[in-house]
């Protein structure tokens, strides 16, 4: 099946190509910054991503597009209009590649989105659902949510088919951000104030989201459907510590400080927006890929631990 991928370098888009290079099934073309950045069989250069972008040369032939490139969230964003950029690429950009790839006969269009267009945080218990209305907070899941919306009108005008899926956090060899900050803590061996969080967190190990991906690629009842994806074991931070540790082969100096004293102290030191994420929760409900698509996690939260950290999974 001849598919294009958009974001080939990023996170997810790398492993995506390896997995997808190496299986008979797809003939893969992956658009990138400059000829030679990926692995892929065959590269056609797209030196940006916006309204005005030409997908001409990478649309040939393709029946499946799988754009996971974007402007990725950023915690300190310092520029003067943070949402009309994050519009530039992952709205207008989108939706230019979506409607050139319907004038290209392409038949399904596969959007990694985020699970910042639910929300930020969930109710312990209470986890997001794909059938949930989007309630984004920050200039990152707007931009999402704005992108999937106009997906959905470009399928429902032109019969193209679109899949959505929304990833929590991401994590896998070569991660980087918060998780990337854990690892190292946990790495050293430092006492962290973190043993007593009772909180709930859905993550997704990058082996069990490009498999999802892939499913989502051929599988007809995934036509014009919303996916939340994670690895079907909500973690606390404290449990989440530890595995980090176990899959290292370090110890877990956790300290057990109270939550209320622990975002007291970090109120103190300007760190509340961090203590918050430490201690919310967030948890998805992937049942419905299960009754949809019949899709199970491939790898436990252990071997992911374990791929994420470096170490053989066995």
């Amino acid at each position: 099946m001849n598919t294009l991928l958009t974001g080939a370098t990023g996170f997810v888009g790398k492993c995506l190509a390896e997995v997808l290079d190496q299986q008979e099934a797809y003939l893969l073309t992956c658009a990138v910054r400059w000829i030679g950045g990926t692995q892929c069989g065959r590269e056609v250069e797209i030196s940006g991503i916006d309204a005005d972008t030409d997908w001409t040369t990478a649309l040939i032939d393709q029946q499946v597009v799988i754009h996971a490139a974007a402007r990725a969230h950023i915690m300190k964003d310092e520029v003067s209009d943070p949402l009309s950029e994050y519009r530039k690429v992952n709205v207008e950009g989108t939706l230019n590649l979506a409607r050139q790839a319907v004038e290209a006969g392409v038949r399904r269009f596969i959007y990694i989105s985020s699970i910042k267009v639910n929300g930020e945080w969930t109710p312990q218990g209470e986890p997001f659902t794909a059938e949930d209305t989007p309630a984004p907070e920050d200039h990152y899941g707007i931009s999402k949510l704005e992108a999937e919306q106009g997906l959905q009108e470009l399928a429902a005008e032109t019969g193209m088919e679109v899949v959505i899926i929304r990833p929590p956090l991401v994590y896998g060899p070569g991660v980087k951000g918060n998780f990337a900050s854990m690892m190292k803590l946990v790495g050293r061996e430092l006492p962290l104030p973190l043993g007593a969080v009772q909180n709930s967190r859905s993550l997704v190990a990058l082996d069990n989201l490009v498999d999802f991906v892939i499913t989502c690629i051929s599988h007809p009842a995934a036509a014009n459907q919303v996916f939340l994806v994670s690895d079907g074991e909500d973690l606390s931070t404290t449990e989440l510590l530890r595995a980090i540790a176990r899959a290292m082969g370090r110890r877990s100096r956790l300290i057990p400080v109270p939550a209320r004293v622990f975002l007291f102290g970090a109120s103190l030191l300007g760190k509340s927006a961090v203590a918050k994420r430490l201690l919310g929760s967030l948890q998805v409900d992937i049942s419905k890929n299960r009754d949809i698509l019949g899709w199970h996690p491939p790898i436990s939260v252990a071997k992911g631990m374990a791929r994420a950290v470096g170490h053989p999974v066995g």
